[in-house]
């Protein structure tokens, strides 16, 4: 498996946004009653702000695009450095999602206007439900994305106005999620804590898999070959 993961990138990335999709949509269609409401006092602080919509739906794009950047351009240790926090921690969060139903009660009412920002908003609100909410996988995605931004060599040089572009368009993505009241403040620290977590141990097991040999390992290979 690993040897055809290696080979086969992209069709590894396809297959799991196929699993990613199905375990989605399964969790959005069968309308659990939300074990735990997930609210906060800051949560009554934060207006309605439907021109958010903007930066979240941007999010869509922004990991397919960062994803076959690094594909193109980094070296392939570094692209599955990237994968691996990144499918490992929408896997947990939808998993934690099936186990513990969970939603918040944020939304407004209503979405005044006609123009393509209360309808795009409207959409939005029909087509994804404000369950399935902790962690936040918008902000989990945008906090890993940032971190493997400014970690890569890849944006030196002419390309150094890419790290503050990746930024503030991540910190527009997490606040999208709370203006648009799809999220509770709470929702948005569990995807930062998550994504910090993840990073860590990402990092810790791509440094095992890419430490040498010892040389007394590979002395005691060779004189096997030898024998």
């Amino acid at each position: 498996m690993r040897t055809w993961c290696n080979r086969h990138p992209i069709g590894f990335m396809g297959c799991f946004l196929v699993f990613y999709l199905l375990f989605f949509f399964w969790l959005e269609h069968r309308h659990p009653v939300a074990e735990l409401v997930i609210h906060c006092p800051l949560d009554d602080w934060i207006p309605f702000c439907k021109y958010a919509v903007i930066p979240y739906f941007l999010w869509f794009a922004w990991i397919p695009v960062s994803l076959l950047l690094w594909l193109r351009r980094a070296p392939r240790p570094e692209f599955w450095r990237l994968c691996l926090p990144l499918f490992a921690g929408m896997t947990l969060a939808l998993t934690f999602c099936a186990l513990v139903p969970n939603g918040v009660h944020l939304r407004p009412a209503e979405v005044p206007g006609q123009d393509l920002f209360a309808q795009a908003v409207r959409w939005l609100y029909r087509s994804d439900t404000d369950t399935n909410v902790f962690p936040s996988i918008h902000v989990f995605n945008a906090v890993t994305l940032d971190l493997a931004y400014q970690r890569s060599g890849l944006w030196q040089d002419r390309r150094r106005w890419v790290r503050p572009a990746a930024r503030v368009l991540d910190l527009a993505v997490i606040a999208s999620t709370l203006l648009l009241r799809q999220h509770s403040v709470l929702d948005a620290a569990g995807g930062i804590a998550l994504a910090l977590i993840l990073d860590r141990l990402a990092d810790r097991v791509s440094r095992r898999l890419t430490l040498p040999r010892p040389a007394c390992r590979r002395r005691a290979l060779s004189l096997k070959s030898i024998l």
